[in-house]
C-alpha cells in the first residue's frame, strides 16, 4: 500500500517524469499535493497501470489535489542540457507553476537538482512508494501521451501513437526509411549506424 506522505506536518508534493528515454518529443514532469486524508486504492505507479486506468485516475487526482501542475522541457533544450538537466528542469517548470508552495519535494529517483527555496527527499521507485509520486506519474505520463498521439497525427509514419516516441524496431525503422522528424533528439542514438549518417 502507497504512503501519503513521508511527514504528516508538512506540505510535501509529488514529482516523477515521463519520456526521459525516448527518441522523440519533449520531456514531461508533474507536481502534485494531495491531501493528507487522500485514500486512492488503485492509485500506483503509472508504468503499473493500464492506460484506461491511468486516463480514469486522471481527473480523480486533478479534482482532489491541492495543486497539481505539469512542465515540460522541448527536444531542443534536451539536446542542448542533456535528458537528466531537463528532467530536472521540467519537474521545477511544474513545481513554479503549483498554486499552493510546498514545504517539500518527493522527488522519484535518486538524483535532483535543489529546487531554490524548498528541501526535497528523492525516493528510488519512489512512484510506487508514495501516493504523490504515484499522482504525478499519472499525469506526466498521461499529458505526454496525448502530446504524442497530436504530434503522430503532423508526422505520420513512426507510430508515435502506438510507441510514444520511444526507441522501438517499427520507430527506428521509421527513422532509417523518412529520416528525422523536427521533435526527434539529435543528440540521442537514433539509430545503431547514426555515427556514419549525416543529421
Amino acid at each position: 500500500m502507497l504512503l501519503p506522505y513521508i511527514d504528516p506536518l508538512r506540505i510535501e508534493a509529488g514529482c516523477d517524469e515521463a519520456g526521459r528515454g525516448c527518441l522523440a518529443g519533449a520531456v514531461f514532469a508533474a507536481a502534485v499535493i494531495l491531501p493528507k486524508d487522500f485514500a486512492c486504492e488503485e492509485l500506483n505507479d503509472s508504468k503499473q497501470l493500464s492506460e484506461k486506468k491511468r486516463y480514469a485516475l486522471r481527473p480523480i487526482i486533478e479534482e482532489q489535489a491541492l495543486a497539481w501542475a505539469v512542465g515540460v522541457v522541448t527536444p531542443e533544450e534536451i539536446d542542448r542540457i542533456n535528458i537528466l538537466n531537463a528532467s530536472f528542469l521540467a519537474m521545477h517548470r511544474a513545481i513554479e507553476q503549483l498554486k499552493l508552495q510546498p514545504d517539500h519535494l518527493l522527488i522519484d529517483g535518486n538524483r535532483f537538482t535543489p529546487y531554490p527555496g524548498i528541501g526535497h527527499t528523492t525516493v528510488v521507485k519512489g512512484d510506487g512508494k508514495y501516493l504523490p509520486i504515484a499522482a504525478a506519474s499519472i499525469l506526466a505520463k498521461t499529458y505526454r501521451d496525448d502530446y504524442m498521439d497530436e504530434l503522430a497525427r503532423q508526422y505520420p509514419g513512426y507510430e508515435w501513437e502506438k510507441n510514444n516516441g520511444y526507441p522501438t524496431r517499427a520507430h527506428r525503422e521509421a527513422i532509417r526509411r523518412i529520416g528525422i522528424s523536427p521533435f526527434h533528439r539529435k543528440t540521442f542514438t537514433l539509430l545503431p549506424e547514426q555515427l556514419t549518417l549525416d543529421f
